[in-house]
């Protein structure tokens, strides 16, 4: 059995809206697009449970269509709200063709309430505080990525208008990329309740508020990889069996997502995720974690927004290195501090080679930052070493 697959344009998000309503009902999946360019390769029917498919970032590979089928997203929404002060309205500041803005939109469904919706673009404070003024629902929500958690609160500085409005959601869902304690302690010395979230689309987008699963998620540990499972899982990826089964695996009865990040579990259950597993880099024949490096370094002032990458190095084989955008390079630290700071945390080979300052970074559409890209001007030598 199948549906009809329905290209919709994310840059109108309330179409996309309108378009998963009809969806979540049992009409046609959606596929949000940024263009007016339907993919040769998209089919136009999916299996019948398939509600969504969306696209990864692909900010760790080239991107996959991710098949999520209506119960898996409904089981999200619910686990969200239990997991939160219940069903409530939300601010959509995120891109609608990516997971964490169809999930504002499939909780705001689910809830019964419409969303207040953000231009797509350029992320303004102030924009944002309005449209968390227009909110209706004694319980509200926003979901952002650090940057933007960041940026607000630099308005909210100088704004009361952007602080009150910020401290009036019951919870602003951070995730999408590491997010600094610094920044988390920040937002909640403002007043402002932050949660942190893990997941992604292969989960029906965060799962993990805290380090802890909500829901019915499940996680596990497997040979130092974080897998998942839970009724929100996705069924696959659209037209990649070989992906599919590399990916989701079955063991004791229960269907697993294995994430390719590399994490941790306390002995209280709380998960602590330090990177991707193939994001290491062995530098003089030491193994080094890029995303270890990089969480070090974002504690750091003036780093908050860092990204660490690999670099090739003539002696040492590869070394991570520090890029920032000008825009947020104020009071950095030398170099030399910075390799101090590493290496204490992590050893000497954690160490970055170098800190390059670029005039912006360049972003995926999803606002995560382009790694590959920035591996290019740094392997490319197309950015100067501080």
């Amino acid at each position: 059995m199948t549906r009809p697959l329905l290209p919709v344009d994310a840059r109108r998000p309330l179409d996309v809206l309108e378009a998963l309503r009809v969806a979540l009902a049992g009409g046609p999946a959606v596929a949000p697009r940024t263009d007016d360019h339907v993919p040769a390769d998209l089919p136009a029917t999916v299996p019948q449970p398939v509600a969504l498919v969306v696209e990864t970032s692909g900010s760790s590979g080239v991107p996959k269509r991710v098949m999520l089928p209506a119960d898996a997203l409904l089981a999200g929404a619910a686990a969200a709200d239990g997991a939160l002060s219940g069903p409530g309205q939300w601010v959509l500041a995120l891109p609608a063709h990516y997971v964490a803005g169809t999930n504002v939109l499939v909780r705001s469904i689910a809830a019964g309430t419409e969303p207040e919706v953000l231009a797509p673009g350029h992320f303004d404070p102030t924009a944002f505080a309005e449209a968390a003024r227009r909110l209706e629902h004694p319980v509200r929500y926003a979901s952002l990525v650090p940057a933007q958690l960041a940026a607000v609160l630099d308005a909210a500085a100088g704004d009361a208008d952007v602080a009150a409005a910020a401290r009036s959601f019951a919870a602003v869902l951070v995730g999408g990329q590491a997010t600094p304690a610094s920044l988390v302690d920040r937002a909640r010395a403002s007043g402002v309740t932050v949660v942190r979230t893990y997941g992604s689309s292969e989960t029906s987008g965060g799962c993990v508020y805290g380090g802890v699963p909500v829901g019915r998620t499940r996680v596990e540990v497997v040979d130092g990889q974080v897998e998942l499972a839970g009724p929100s899982l996705a069924l696959g990826y659209l037209g990649d069996e070989a992906r599919t089964a590399a990916a989701f695996v079955d063991r004791d009865g229960e269907r697993w997502y294995r994430t390719g990040d590399a994490g941790t579990l306390s002995v209280e259950g709380v998960l602590t995720v330090s990177g991707r597993l193939d994001d290491v880099v062995v530098s003089g024949g030491e193994k080094v974690s890029l995303g270890l490096v990089e969480r070090v370094v974002r504690e750091q002032p003036g780093l908050g927004a860092a990204v660490v990458v690999r670099a090739p190095h003539d002696r040492w084989g590869e070394v991570p290195a520090v890029v920032v955008g000008e825009s947020g390079s104020l009071d950095l630290p030398g170099l030399p501090e910075l390799r101090a700071v590493v290496a204490a945390a992590l050893g000497r080979a954690a160490a970055p080679d170098r800190l390059v300052v670029l005039p912006e970074l360049p972003l995926l559409a999803s606002g995560k930052p382009d790694r590959r890209a920035l591996e290019a001007l740094v392997a490319g030598g197309d950015a100067a070493r501080n």
